[in-house]
């Protein structure tokens, strides 16, 4: 019985292999039939530089690119300048520079204004990407002579990281350990000199060693209204927005002093005047549109309203504590901690006190209450008892 096996001889595979291949190779088609991409569109895909087109909507041109643009930080930018001239003149990288502050001040924006005034390259990245020291080492390496490396939230570092840029930041050395055991040895690699900058809003929450190693230590400050108009103004100018100086001074005056609420509010306020007004942005208008939105007049939403309305409404203004609050309001305590009560104790509307927090008098006349008289505690002072019989009767009592 004669056995028929579906195989081919192997003598013929090789042939039958280089026939489909080269077939494919013209139909431009996989030996599974797939179709092959064009070679072009490969090249597209392994780019990893952003081309003008791909650029983030956040990068059209609202920072300023130079100090002189740069509104408001006028100390800071005095400092700066100086060391950026004496830089210059030494040939030499800037000084490692860790900038603190609240969130939506420009931090970010310096350090970019930093490397343009510099004519070097900036890399940003985030503390929490760099997890492993093989990700911070690449970006050392890979770093040319002057470059600056912006690291934001660097309070969050991993402690293995953090060890990595102690010899980076004062010698411009990578060490780095090879093998385990008793074949370990350590190598270190020399870096160009570049310049760190930090930036983080718990300044406190960094090591002395880590913070130390900074040549310059900055604060930025909230901004005043003039400040904030005219980052409006400018911002307005680059959006192509029409608006009135009065119409920028309202949105200004709600931003909390702060850039990126500024220019947020302005975005929301041009599309109310698109698709509900015309013209210009006026006063009206941009009082009109964050009414709509929810932000009043002293910069508050809906819910730095509601948490100082619960205090009032519910527990007489205080003092109530953190905990109370979060189950009254459906908010987490730590959201109230860190989001809501820090603008509330900027503007004098919250009081924190060892017993709770308390709704000042002027919460109460923002929101359209009448102020309460609060009962006082009365502290009874003791009477010292005049005889000892009385004092025996008392401690025996």
């Amino acid at each position: 019985m004669a056995i028929i096996s579906s195989k081919q001889p192997e003598s013929d595979k090789p042939t039958e292999k280089r026939q489909k291949s080269s077939q494919s190779k013209k139909s431009g088609q996989t030996e599974t039939g797939e179709q092959k991409p064009a070679s072009g569109k490969k090249n597209q895909l392994l780019e990893t530089a952003a081309r003008p087109d791909e650029v983030s909507r956040n990068d059209d041109g609202i920072r300023p690119q130079t100090l002189d643009d740069y509104i408001g930080q006028k100390a800071l930018k005095e400092v700066l300048q100086i060391a950026i001239q004496a830089a210059q003149a030494r040939k030499e990288p800037l000084d490692h520079l860790l900038l603190y502050g609240p969130p939506g001040l420009g931090k970010t924006t310096m350090a970019l204004i930093l490397a343009q005034e510099m004519k070097v390259d900036c890399k940003i990245t985030t503390a929490p990407a760099l997890e492993r020291p093989r990700d911070i080492a690449g970006l050392l390496v890979n770093a040319k002579a002057g470059d600056i490396l912006f690291i934001d939230e660097i309070h969050r570092l991993s402690r293995v990281t953090e060890e990595i840029l102690y010899p980076a930041m004062e010698d411009s050395r990578l060490d780095i350990t090879i093998g385990k055991g008793q074949s370990a040895r350590t190598r270190s690699i020399p870096l160009q000199p570049f310049t760190l900058v930090g930036a983080t809003t718990k300044v406190g929450a960094l090591t002395s060693p880590l913070r130390d190693r900074f040549g310059l230590i900055q604060r930025l400050r909230f901004y005043e209204l003039d400040e904030l108009t005219s980052i409006i103004l400018r911002t307005a100018t680059v959006l192509k927005t029409e608006v009135q100086e009065s119409g920028a001074i309202e949105i200004a005056r709600r931003a909390r002093g702060t850039p990126r609420i500024a220019n947020r509010l302005l975005k929301r306020v041009r599309d109310y005047v698109q698709v509900k007004a015309s013209g210009p942005i006026t006063e009206k208008i941009a009082g009109e549109a964050l009414e709509l939105f929810n932000v009043d007049p002293c910069g508050l939403d809906w819910t730095d309203r509601r948490l100082l309305s619960v205090m009032i409404e519910n527990f007489n203004g205080g003092p109530v504590g953190v905990d109370t609050m979060a189950a009254a309001t459906g908010e987490d305590a730590q959201t109230i901690e860190e989001v809501y009560e820090p603008y509330l104790l900027q503007i004098g509307y919250l009081q924190r006190t060892p017993r709770g927090r308390i709704a000042t008098p002027a919460a109460w006349q923002h929101l359209g209450y009448e102020v309460s008289e609060r009962p006082t505690l009365v502290v009874k002072s003791e009477v010292k008892p005049e005889s000892n019989e009385d004092s025996d009767q008392l401690s025996f009592m």
